[in-house]
């Protein structure tokens, strides 16, 4: 019996360990995989998250649905955050249905990026018009919203 109880030890740490980060914040399956094996053994972290999958406590849909909100209210298009979610180990259809969903208007956050940077500046300069191209590519908006945008 104490064998059994003190097997079941590493789990139950690794299990609360899990549910402190995911109280924080959302995090993906591979966030969390990467963050607890520099705490566990390689081979006791997976079950236990697996079973919060099961359970429904840890979710990349819930995941990647919070940080694509996050991001695009903070001024970021499309490619920037995608680029950002490609190293977390989410599934690319996911997260092209979560990004391009009828919930985000790219163009119009485009606009809201832009008059948030430049206000009223006169963009009828190349000088100034390319100075505000380049930031909103840099934000990872796509070249038809900035086109749109600029018009």
């Amino acid at each position: 019996m104490d064998s059994n109880n003190s097997s079941n030890k590493p789990e139950i740490a690794i299990r609360r360990a899990a549910m402190d980060l995911l109280a924080r914040r959302e995090h993906s399956f591979q966030e969390l995989t990467e963050k607890l094996q520099s705490r566990f053994p390689d081979e006791d972290v997976i079950p236990p998250l697996e079973k919060l999958r099961e359970e429904n406590l840890q979710s990349d849909q819930r995941y990647l649905e919070a940080y694509v909100r996050y991001r695009s209210n903070r001024g970021f298009g499309p490619l920037k955050i995608e680029a950002e979610l490609y190293p977390k180990g989410l599934d690319s259809t996911q997260v092209r249905e979560a990004l391009y969903s009828e919930e985000y208007d790219w163009t119009e956050l485009c606009h809201a990026a832009k008059e948030k940077r430049f206000g009223s500046i006169d963009l009828s300069t190349p000088k100034e018009r390319a100075r505000c191209q380049r930031f909103l590519q840099g934000r990872g908006f796509g070249f038809d919203q900035i086109r749109e945008c600029l018009e």
